[in-house]
């Protein structure tokens, strides 16, 4: 050891011992706090320095730490560094062996979520007073199963004027967040007699999961570099609908290339199919003008589904549907009655929030701050990780960085005893997909302003 842990109030010699360098570091922390020679509270050098002064990798220090966090013999906290844990894990009995105690992660860089510190409170808070002082004695009883008209007829004119939606109040059903919305229609197009919804190759399993519990089956859609290959619809036999991302592609990030837009709606006309429009991140495009809604090239062939989950927060369970007149009815029958009906006071004051105004300018805000953030993840990978390709990154909010082939599941691991959360890009492909590429899905929504810039410098940290 050299005289750096003296810098750091620690003037300590360990040498690891064992098979493994990370076990035998961990092994000799462990004796050292067990021992009193690091008591409660001393600050450990960085997982630099003492990776320098011991001449080893600094991955494996930084793993130690954070295994050693997780089992509770030290603490880390941005700013303070690693420290002694004040009241450190008692030594295991012979022969037991220490379990990690489970921890929420330092940083999260998990995809799907919005930054959740720029809710509008102060805006919300006017429009629900406004929304409540205006609205009629009856908006607060059993309701139409569609949801109030306020909120409907303020829908139809923002989707139309912002997405491109052909959206009459009267054809919109407003639902308890996406996942319901995505139910009821399992539940209609089961009634109908439809045993196949294709999905893409990439997505998220809970929304395959639910249309497997309506009784259909789930043949996928290879995804490339121009979307869902929607031409390949026609030779799938007894598929009946299909559930795309066409705005922005999740998580590949990739928008629906009008060809292949075109083919989904001719497939759609010429078999009797229906169209699940799932408009995910429709409304955070960077670097152009947003890429309109497929439902406006058949508002008859198409349900458009929507949210406020990513737009404000997913936390208000608001989401709507956009229907052919066609399945209005049936949709409302699957529904079911108003005990599935979402909070009154909710769905006026989004009513109140849309008229206001307050809805656009507070996307338009959160659009230049995900692109910051965007524009500083591209930045700082390609200072210090210029060999890895990100994609995805013209909307939406979050990127998939490319990892070599064989290192997903380490890297991720690695991230997990350093506290960062990520997930793979692994997680999110098909059960019947051919195998691909290695990656990550970075969430660059999900942290506050104040962990962006530690959560960046942690993900650099654990890249191969």
């Amino acid at each position: 050891m050299t005289d750096s842990w003296a810098a750091f109030g620690a003037d300590l010699h360990i040498e690891p011992v064992g098979a493994g360098l990370r076990s035998g570091l961990m092994d000799a922390l462990r004796d050292a706090v067990r021992t009193g020679r690091l008591a409660p509270g001393t600050r450990l050098p960085s997982s630099r320095t003492l990776a320098a002064d011991l001449g080893v990798a600094r991955n494996t220090v930084a793993d130690a730490y954070a295994e050693l966090v997780a089992e509770g013999w030290l603490t880390a906290r941005q700013g303070s560094g690693t420290r002694v844990a004040r009241r450190a894990a008692a030594a295991p009995a012979a022969g037991a062996r220490s379990r990690p105690v489970r921890r929420r992660p330092a940083h999260n860089l998990m995809p799907g979520s919005p930054d959740l510190s720029s809710f509008p409170r102060a805006e919300w808070l006017k429009a629900a007073r406004r929304a409540l002082t205006a609205a009629p004695d009856a908006a607060f009883g059993y309701d139409d199963p569609r949801g109030r008209v306020e909120l409907r007829t303020a829908l139809a004119d923002y989707l139309a004027r912002a997405r491109g939606v052909y959206a009459d109040p009267e054809r919109i059903v407003v639902c308890s967040g996406f996942v319901q919305g995505l139910a009821l229609m399992g539940k209609v197009l089961g009634r109908h007699g439809v045993r196949a919804a294709a999905v893409e190759s990439y997505g998220l399993d809970i929304h395959w999961n639910l249309l497997v519990e309506a009784g259909l089956s789930t043949p996928c859609l290879p995804v490339d570099a121009r979307g869902a290959r929607t031409g390949e619809l026609g030779g799938a036999a007894g598929v009946g609908a299909v559930l795309l991302t066409p705005a922005h592609q999740f998580p590949t990030g990739v928008p629906l290339h009008p060809d292949r837009r075109a083919a989904a709606v001719d497939w759609a006309r010429s078999s009797g199919g229906l169209i699940l429009e799932d408009d995910y991140d429709g409304e955070f495009r960077y670097d152009r003008q947003p890429v309109g809604a497929l439902q406006g090239l058949d508002p008859e062939r198409v349900v458009y589904l929507g949210t406020a989950s990513k737009s404000l927060a997913p936390g208000l369970r608001l989401a709507w549907m956009v229907l052919p007149e066609t399945l209005v009815d049936e949709v409302c029958d699957a529904k079911g009655g108003p005990e599935w009906m979402s909070a009154t006071p909710d769905q006026l004051t989004l009513a109140e929030f849309i008229r206001s105004g307050a809805y656009d300018r507070h996307v338009r805000a959160m659009r230049l701050r995900y692109r910051r953030r965007r524009d500083q993840l591209v930045d700082a990978l390609a200072e210090r990780a210029p060999d890895f390709r990100v994609s995805g990154i013209a909307a939406g909010l979050h990127a998939v960085l490319e990892l070599p082939e064989g290192t997903e599941q380490s890297v991720v691991q690695a991230a997990t005893w350093q506290g960062l959360a990520l997930e793979r890009l692994a997680r999110f492909r098909h059960r019947d997909a051919e195998p691909g590429r290695d990656g990550l899905v970075i969430g660059y929504g999900t942290p506050s302003d104040s962990g962006w810039a530690a959560a960046l410098d942690a993900l650099c940290r654990v890249l191969p």
